[in-house]
C-alpha cells in the first residue's frame, strides 16, 4: 500500500520506509531509510522556489508498484524495495541487484546491476577518463602533491556518475556528503554500488537520450555557473609566492614590455602578517595600496588567497571577534578545535552556520574594498597539517540551519559553505560586480559559487597528461570553469615541459601559471627566449578566441555543459571516442591534442566521423580515422570540423584594454553551419537582467555560392559589435558571396561590413 503526493509516493514495509519524488518526467529521487527520519538534500541541490509538480500515475499490481512519467516507468518491487527504470519502450535503463540497498551499522549502500560499457564523471579523479572497473572515494584531502594515475583520494568530491551502453545513457547523484565510495565493477562484473559512511541512501537517478541531456539535467538539480567576470577567462600568473611588493610590480612590469597578455597576479600567503588572514605584511608590503593602485593602473586585477585556518592570537581582532561570538568549530567537548596550519595553532570558523558566513563576508568585505579583485580559497579540505588524515577529527562539532553534525557529514562540504561566504562578501564590496572565486576543495554543486583547479601538481609530464581527463570529468559533473597549476605545482620546472603544458593550458577553461616556493621560476620568460616566443604566441591566441571562450561559457549557464569537453560528449555513438582521454574538445568545433611525451613531435591523432581542418596549415582530413600528426616543439595539433564558424577578436594586453568593436568571423568550408554569439559588458551583473545581446550566424554554400545570415535574435546590450569581418577557410572555390542577401566580393578572402 502507498500513499501519493503531489510529488511522489511513499511506501513503508518491513521497517524501511521508501520515498520516490518525481522531479521532473526525467529526474527520480530515491529515499530509502530504516530509520524515523526525514530526507536531508545537502547543498549540492540548487533550492528552487517554483518547482512545478510534474504529472505521473501510479498503479499497484500484487507485489509491484508502478510508477509512469513522460518518459520513464519506475517499477518498485514491495517485498525488497528494489526499483527499475525502464523507458517508454519498456527497455530496462537501469535496476538494482539483489535487493538494491543495503544497511549495517555504520554504513549504507545500493548495489545496481552492472549492464553499462562506460562510467564518466566523480569530478577531479586521477586515471583515465572512463571509470568502469574502478573503486573510488569522495573524501576532500590535501594530496600534497603525491599523487598518480591510481591515487584514490584528491581535494574534491563529486558523488555523480554517467553510465553509457550502445542503448541508453542515465546519470546518478549520490546526494550524501558523508565520505562516500562507489564499486564501479571492481568487485564484481556483475554488479556495481555506491554507498557511505554514515548519512542516508539519498540518490537521483538521472535520464537522459544522451550524455549532453544528462549532464543538462544534473546541472538543472545542482545548478550552473553564472557568467563569469570576462578577465577572469585571461592569462593569470601566480607564485608561492611573489614578495616582496616590488616583485609583483617587477612581473608586472615584465608581462607588459614583453607585450605577453596577462589580466590577473595572485599573492599567496606570505603577503599576510604571520599568515593572518586579511591582514598585509607591514614589511613586505608595507605600501600595499599603493601597489595596488600601480597593477591596477597597468591593467591587472589582484586575487588574494584566503585561507579558513584562524592565527590563535587575542591581540587579532578576527580572533578575538570569533571567539567572544563562538564563531568557531567545536571538538566533542565543546571547545573551539585548535588545528595546525601555516599560522600556527588556529580556529577554523563553522561556515555551515549562516552568522558565520554573514560576519565572514563582511571581513572580507572590509579586506578586498582597498583594491583587491577576486578571493583564492586554498587548504579548505579543510587541511589541518597535524590532523589525523591531514583533516580536524571526524566527531567535531559543527551547526547547520539549528542542528548539530559532526565533521564525518560537514567535511566534504566546508569548502561550497566557504565559497558561499566568499561569494556573499565579494558581492558586498561590489554588488554591481560579478564576484571571482578560486577554491581548492569543493563538492558538488561548487559552480554556484566558485571555480577550481585541480590542486598542487607537479612539473611532471604525467600530471600533464592527468590534467586532461580532471578536467574532462570535472565538466561531466557539473563544473564547466577550472584549469591545472600549469607547468606544475612542485619540482622545479623544464623548457620542453612547459612549452607543451602552455600549449595545453590556453585551451581549458582557467589558465594559471602557478610554482612553489624553492622551485624553478616559471614565468613564460623564465626558461629562454624559445619557450618565451613559443608562450607568447599561445597566450596571444587565448586573447585571439576569447569570443569563442566567452560563448562557451554562456551555453555553460544556460545548459550546464562543459566548456572542455571529452569528445565522447559530442560524439557518443563513434564507440571510437569513448575513452580517449588525452584529446578534448574545445567546445563543439575545435578539437585539441596536446603533446605530453618528451622529445615527441609526432603524436597519433583520432578524428571523429566528419571532415576535420588543420587549423595550421588547412589540410583535410576524414574523420573515423587515426593519423599520425607532425607536431614540433612550437605547434600543438589542433583541428576545426566542417561547417564551424570561430568567432574571435583583436588580441589585447589585458582584457578591457580597449573598446572591441570588429568580430573576426572564421567560417570553415561545409555545406553549412550555425554559430549563436552572445556579448555583455563582461564585469557587471546586468546581463542577469537582460543587457546582452544574441546573435545568429549562419551559412549556406552550394555550388561555389556562399550565403552568409546575420540575425540578432536579442538585443539588449547597446554597446555590442558593430563591424564584422569574415575569414573563408577552406573554401577553394567563391563565385559569389551573400551577407544577408546582398552580393560582396571578397578580397584575399575576407570581406569587412
Amino acid at each position: 500500500m502507498f500513499t501519493k503526493f503531489n510529488d511522489g509516493i511513499v511506501v513503508k514495509n518491513n521497517g524501511k520506509t521508501l520515498q520516490i519524488r518525481i522531479v521532473n518526467s526525467k529526474i527520480i529521487n530515491v529515499f530509502i531509510t530504516d530509520k524515523d527520519e526525514v530526507r536531508k538534500d545537502t547543498i549540492a541541490i540548487e533550492k528552487r522556489k517554483h518547482n512545478t509538480p510534474c504529472n505521473f500515475d501510479v498503479s499497484e499490481n500484487s507485489d509491484i508498484i508502478t510508477i509512469k512519467t513522460e518518459s520513464l516507468s519506475i517499477i518498485v518491487n514491495l517485498n525488497d524495495f528494489s526499483i527499475k527504470f525502464l523507458n517508454l519502450e519498456g527497455l530496462v535503463i537501469n535496476e538494482d541487484y539483489n535487493g538494491g540497498v543495503r544497511f549495517y551499522n555504520n554504513d549504507i549502500r545500493c548495489y545496481k546491476k552492472l549492464n553499462e560499457d562506460h562510467y564518466y564523471g566523480f569530478g577531479e579523479k586521477a586515471g583515465y577518463l572512463d571509470k568502469k572497473g574502478e573503486n573510488l572515494e569522495m573524501w576532500n584531502t590535501d594530496e600534497l602533491m603525491t599523487h598518480n594515475q591510481g591515487t584514490k583520494l584528491l581535494y574534491q568530491s563529486y558523488p555523480f556518475f554517467i553510465g553509457l551502453n550502445k542503448k541508453y545513457t542515465y546519470g546518478i547523484f549520490f546526494d550524501n556528503s558523508f565520505r562516500s565510495f562507489f564499486d564501479m565493477g571492481f568487485e564484481s562484473n556483475e554488479y556495481y554500488y555506491f554507498g557511505a559512511k554514515g548519512g542516508q541512501m539519498n540518490y537521483y537517478f538521472i535520464y537522459g537520450e544522451n550524455i549532453k541531456e544528462v549532464v543538462e539535467n544534473y546541472t538543472y538539480l545542482t545548478g550552473r555557473i553564472n557568467m563569469p567576470p570576462m578577465w577572469s577567462l585571461g592569462n593569470q600568473q601566480s607564485r608561492y609566492s611573489y614578495t616582496p611588493q616590488e616583485k609583483v610590480l617587477e612581473i608586472a612590469k615584465t608581462f607588459r614590455e614583453k607585450e605577453i597578455p596577462c589580466d590577473v597576479i595572485y599573492l599567496d600567503i606570505d603577503y599576510m602578517e604571520g599568515y593572518r588572514v586579511f591582514t598585509w605584511n607591514k614589511e613586505t608590503f608595507l605600501n600595499y595600496k599603493e601597489m595596488l593602485k600601480k597593477l591596477r593602473d597597468m591593467g591587472f586585477k589582484v586575487i588574494t588567497i584566503v585561507d579558513p585556518g584562524v592565527k590563535k592570537d587575542y591581540a587579532y581582532n578576527v580572533y578575538r571577534e570569533g571567539i567572544e561570538n563562538d564563531y568557531f568549530v567545536k571538538d566533542k567537548f565543546s571547545i573551539p578545535f585548535i588545528g595546525h596550519v601555516w599560522p600556527g595553532e588556529s580556529l577554523f570558523p563553522d561556515f555551515l552556520r549562516d552568522d558565520v558566513r554573514h560576519w565572514w563576508a563582511d571581513k572580507l568585505k572590509d579586506f578586498v574594498n582597498e583594491g583587491i579583485d577576486g578571493i583564492w580559497n586554498d587548504m579548505n579540505e579543510p587541511s589541518v597539517l597535524d590532523g589525523i588524515n591531514k583533516t580536524m577529527p571526524e566527531d567535531n562539532v559543527h551547526y547547520l540551519n539549528g542542528y548539530k553534525i559532526l565533521h564525518s557529514e560537514a567535511h566534504n562540504v566546508y569548502a561550497t559553505y566557504m565559497a558561499m561566504a566568499t561569494q556573499e562578501g565579494l558581492l558586498k564590496s561590489r554588488p554591481n560586480e560579478r564576484p571571482f572565486i578560486l577554491s581548492r576543495a569543493a563538492f558538488s554543486g561548487i559552480q554556484r559559487y566558485a571555480a577550481v583547479w585541480t590542486g598542487d601538481n607537479r612539473s611532471l609530464y604525467e600530471h600533464l597528461l592527468l590534467m586532461m581527463p580532471m578536467i574532462m570529468n570535472l565538466g561531466l559533473s557539473g563544473q564547466p570553469f577550472s584549469g591545472s597549476d600549469v607547468g606544475g605545482f612542485g619540482d622545479d620546472g623544464q623548457e620542453e615541459l612547459f612549452i607543451r603544458w602552455i600549449e595545453a593550458g590556453v585551451f581549458t577553461p582557467f589558465l594559471r601559471i602557478h610554482s612553489a616556493n624553492g622551485t624553478r621560476e616559471q614565468e613564460p620568460w623564465s626558461f629562454g627566449k624559445r619557450c618565451e616566443d613559443i608562450s607568447k604566441k599561445y597566450i596571444k591566441m587565448r586573447y585571439e578566441i576569447l569570443p569563442y571562450i566567452y560563448d562557451l561559457f554562456y551555453i555553460a549557464s544556460q545548459k550546464g555543459y562543459p566548456v572542455m569537453r571529452p569528445l565522447v560528449f559530442e560524439y557518443q555513438n563513434d564507440e571510437n571516442t569513448h575513452n580517449i582521454y588525452d584529446e578534448f574538445m574545445l567546445g563543439d568545433n575545435i578539437l585539441v591534442a596536446p603533446v605530453y611525451l618528451p622529445s615527441k613531435e609526432i603524436r597519433e591523432v583520432y578524428l571523429p566521423k566528419g571532415i576535420w581542418y588543420d587549423y595550421w596549415n588547412g589540410k583535410e582530413f576524414e574523420g573515423g580515422k587515426h593519423y599520425l600528426i607532425d607536431a614540433p616543439i612550437d605547434v600543438i595539433p589542433l583541428f576545426v570540423k566542417e561547417g564551424a564558424i570561430i568567432p574571435k577578436q583583436n588580441v589585447q594586453a589585458y582584457i578591457g584594454e580597449k573598446q572591441i568593436d570588429e568580430l573576426i568571423v572564421e567560417l570553415y568550408k561545409g555545406s553549412c553551419g550555425e554559430y549563436i554569439h552572445y556579448e555583455d559588458d563582461g564585469i557587471s551583473i546586468k546581463y542577469s537582467s537582460g543587457e546582452y545581446n544574441l546573435t545568429d550566424l549562419k551559412f549556406e554554400y552550394v555550388n561555389g555560392i556562399l550565403k552568409i545570415y546575420i540575425n540578432r535574435i536579442y538585443s539588449g546590450y547597446k554597446n555590442g559589435i558593430k563591424k564584422y569581418k569574415f575569414v573563408f577557410k577552406n573554401f577553394n572555390k567563391l563565385d559569389k558571396i551573400f551577407i544577408n542577401d546582398h552580393e560582396y566580393k571578397a578580397e584575399n578572402y575576407v570581406i569587412e561590413i
